[in-house]
C-alpha cells in the first residue's frame, strides 16, 4: 500500500514540475509574440504610415513606442529639417519670436480633424451623418471661440 502512495507522490511531483516549466515556457512564448507584434506594428507604421488593426477578438493592444530606430540621414529628409535649410542666418534686426500654439487649441485641431475623417468615412458608407455633422460644427465653433479669446 505505501508503494503506491509512494509512486503517487513522485508522479505528482514530476507533474508539478512539468506544469511550471510549461507555464514558464508559455509566458515566454507570449512576451515573444507581443515582442514580434511591436515590431511589426512599428515597421507598418514607419514604411506606410499607418496603424495596424487588431482582430476584433482583441479587446486592447497598448505599447510605448521606443524611439525610432531610422537611420538619421531619412531623418534629415522631413520637411521640418527642410525648413531648417532654407531658413536664413540669424536677423540683424530684433524680430518677436512666436508665441506656442495653446494647448487647448491643439487639442481641438486634432479632435476636429478626427471627426472629419469619420464624417468622410460614414458619408461614403452612406450612414446617417447628423450626429458627426453636429461634433463638427461643435469644434469648430469651439476653435472660433479659442481664436477669439485670444
Amino acid at each position: 500500500m505505501t508503494d503506491v502512495i509512494t509512486e503517487y507522490q513522485k508522479w505528482k511531483l514530476q507533474g508539478e514540475d512539468l506544469r511550471i516549466k510549461a507555464k514558464l515556457a508559455m509566458e515566454t512564448r507570449f512576451r515573444d509574440l507581443l515582442l514580434e507584434a511591436i515590431r511589426v506594428a512599428e515597421e507598418y507604421k514607419t514604411d506606410f504610415g499607418g496603424v495596424l488593426k487588431a482582430p476584433p477578438a482583441v479587446v486592447a493592444f497598448r505599447y510605448r513606442a521606443g524611439k525610432s530606430k531610422r537611420p538619421a540621414a531619412a531623418s534629415k529628409t522631413t520637411p521640418s529639417a527642410v525648413k531648417k535649410a532654407e531658413a536664413p542666418a540669424a536677423p540683424e534686426k530684433k524680430v518677436s519670436l512666436p508665441q506656442k500654439p495653446d494647448r487647448k487649441f491643439l487639442g481641438l485641431q486634432k479632435r476636429l480633424a478626427t471627426a472629419k475623417k469619420k464624417l468622410d468615412v460614414a458619408k461614403a458608407a452612406g450612414s446617417p451623418t447628423r450626429d458627426l455633422d453636429d461634433k463638427v460644427y461643435e469644434l469648430e465653433d469651439a476653435m472660433r471661440v479659442a481664436l477669439s479669446a485670444d
